[in-house]
């Protein structure tokens, strides 16, 4: 759900702006220091910690990018056959995303304590949240639609 909101708002700006490069730079910063913040991480847990983090969102964003693709198909007519084996495929993507999640924890704690990894999943909604609401325009989620 963070990768498809953070991807939203990378799409939004591209819509937007033509700098769209330096925005998501200034978006990944701004998530670095949010989380390196909130978690309290020391330098040398920082140093560890961001590859294994980066390696692990960016898998789990393709897989994330497998089922939005699945998704898309499955708005489509379809022969049952096909609906099956769309079916099996998400079970598939959700397993693999499931195993790397649970590899990347064992990863992550040997470099963040238990406490720190468990509140890893709070603020990086938080920020994502955070972001989404000042797109939105302002701590309220901007003007409502009429």
């Amino acid at each position: 759900m963070i990768i498809a909101v953070m991807m939203f708002f990378g799409n939004t700006a591209f819509a937007q702006k033509p700098t769209t490069e330096y925005d998501k730079e200034k978006l990944e910063a701004a998530r670095v220091a949010f989380i390196t913040n909130r978690l309290d991480l020391k330098p040398e847990q920082a140093e560890k910690f961001w590859p294994l983090f980066n390696q692990y969102n960016d898998e789990r964003t393709q897989m994330m990018n497998n089922v939005s693709s699945l998704n898309r198909e499955s708005m489509q007519d379809l022969t049952e056959a096909r609906a099956k084996e769309i079916i099996q495929k998400r079970f598939s993507i959700q397993q693999q995303l499931l195993d790397r999640e649970k590899v990347f924890t064992e990863e992550i704690t040997k470099v963040i304590s238990p406490q720190q990894a468990i509140k890893l999943g709070g603020v990086n909604r938080e920020f994502t949240r955070q972001v989404y609401q000042r797109h939105r325009g302002g701590r309220d989620g901007g003007p409502k639609n009429q």
